[in-house]
């Protein structure tokens, strides 16, 4: 059934553009949903600041462990600002077509205002769509691949996502699902280290400022990046409650081997979770 298309409402950053996209009806926990459309405006500066650039890197990884391929016609979830759906769209060329499905309205506004601005032949066969994960809109069997960046942990109910994913999903194809990676092993201390270096000048061994985490404290890695770089960097974009949030979320997120029992639950035939940037980030990499 053809839907509508509607107007995105004028952008909170002047310099975007508002351009058509299709809208469909959301229900979500309306927190999160308000949270994503918050952060909109920046999201893209603060990936790139806080991961040293590196967050392109994973990004590419989890594109190619998606399968996907020239003519494909693929799902990006939780697409944000359309780096992946962008990644993707390379990928298929002018002849596949990519949908970039996401349930914040202001990051589909930056997703198309850069698809506008940055004016590649083969951005024009992607399309934006607002929905839920939770209730994909599309037929059964309809994806040679889906990707899904930053998204499934931000989920209410994954097993529902995780099902919808393996429903539109084609037999054969992949889902590759990219995150923080939770993980009950400690995380190498040289990443500390480095940041230590970054903002302080202070050399691994050498002590911290008073007041700062210890290194022989052996506290965990990633909560002591979100603690001491994350949120300090958020702060000074008046962002710090929003990227507070991040801690939370990892917590109550899946462990590498949990991600892949769910996945083997849903119905996939194979899952294999892997960890990458230093045992920061994962990958998921489902088959149906």
């Amino acid at each position: 059934m053809a839907s509508l298309h509607f107007l995105l409402r004028p952008p909170s950053n002047p310099n975007l553009i508002a351009l058509p996209y299709k809208c469909r009806p959301v229900r979500c926990a309306n927190e999160r949903q308000a949270l994503f459309n918050r952060i909109a405006p920046v999201y893209d500066n603060l990936n790139d600041l806080l991961s040293l650039g590196q967050h392109r890197v994973w990004k590419r990884m989890a594109v190619s462990w998606s399968g996907a391929k020239r003519g494909d016609n693929v799902l990006d979830l939780c697409c944000g600002s359309g780096d992946l759906a962008f990644l993707l769209s390379e990928r298929v060329g002018s002849d596949g077509k990519v949908v970039g499905f996401d349930f914040s309205r202001d990051q589909l506004s930056v997703a198309s205002s850069r698809q506008h601005l940055l004016s590649k032949a083969c951005y024009k066969n992607i399309e934006w769509i607002e929905g839920d994960v939770t209730k994909l809109l599309f037929s059964d069997c309809s994806f040679d691949a889906i990707t899904m960046g930053y998204g499934l942990r931000n989920v209410l109910d994954r097993c529902k996502a995780m099902q919808e994913m393996f429903r539109v999903l084609k037999p054969g194809s992949r889902a590759s699902i990219l995150d923080f990676n939770k993980s009950n092993k400690q995380l190498i201390t040289s990443i500390q280290e480095f940041f230590i270096f970054l903002m302080y000048g202070i050399k691994p061994g050498h002590s911290l400022p008073s007041g700062q985490l210890s290194l022989a404290e052996g506290a965990d890695n990633l909560e002591w990046m979100i603690d001491n770089v994350v949120v300090p960097v958020a702060t000074g974009y008046g962002l710090a409650e929003e990227y507070e949030y991040l801690k939370s979320s990892i917590q109550e997120y899946l462990t590498g081997e949990e991600l892949e029992k769910l996945a083997l639950e849903t119905g996939f035939s194979d899952a294999k979770h892997y960890e990458i940037g230093g045992g920061i980030m994962g990958n998921l990499v489902a088959t149906r």
